[in-house]
């Protein structure tokens, strides 16, 4: 994605990218300024979006960890699900904690996911956001100190995002 990024930016072209998961570790910074207002991303989290209910802890975890942001919250959810799912299993056993997770509805740090039962698909709703210049209405914070960062410019919502589905998974 950096390097796609960056020979655009050589070449002149003025596409745009969509992609998933443009903030992951590295790639902010290895893309820079080639990709200000160029590069989509779809995610379900990021540091920018509005009622933002991770922002103290990913605040907390860069502070800690420098120079990683954090930028995974679907592993926050993953974690805190799978903790309520062996509470209220009173189990860890995994036969239970699955049985427990079908069609659990959680409140994340990003709005409310659940699991879906038929097939165990995390539904979450998701954002799609632009990288641009820190600071510009939207881009309170930037991705690893690159002076850009991501902000929202359009939501799916969770009953959007879920999509039937013809999965037949088998059971224990």
């Amino acid at each position: 994605m950096s390097l796609l990024a960056k020979a655009a930016k050589d070449a002149g072209l003025q596409a745009k990218f969509y992609t998933f998961y443009a903030g992951g570790l590295g790639t902010p910074a290895t893309i820079g300024a080639a990709g200000d207002g160029k590069v989509i991303q779809v995610t379900e989290w990021h540091m920018n979006i509005p009622n933002n209910g991770l922002e103290k802890f990913a605040l907390d975890f860069n502070k800690k960890y420098t120079p990683v942001d954090f930028y995974y919250g679907r592993v926050n959810t993953m974690i805190d699900m799978l903790a309520a799912a062996m509470n209220k299993a009173k189990s860890n056993d995994p036969k239970a904690v699955a049985l427990a997770l079908e069609d659990m509805t959680f409140k994340s740090g990003y709005g409310d996911v659940y699991m879906r039962k038929g097939d165990h698909q995390l539904v979450q709703p998701l954002i799609l956001s632009i990288f641009s210049k820190a600071g510009t209405p939207g881009v309170k914070y930037d991705a690893e100190k690159t002076g850009y960062g991501f902000k929202s410019i359009a939501n799916l919502s969770l009953k959007d995002a879920d999509q039937p589905n013809t999965c037949v998974m088998e059971r224990p």
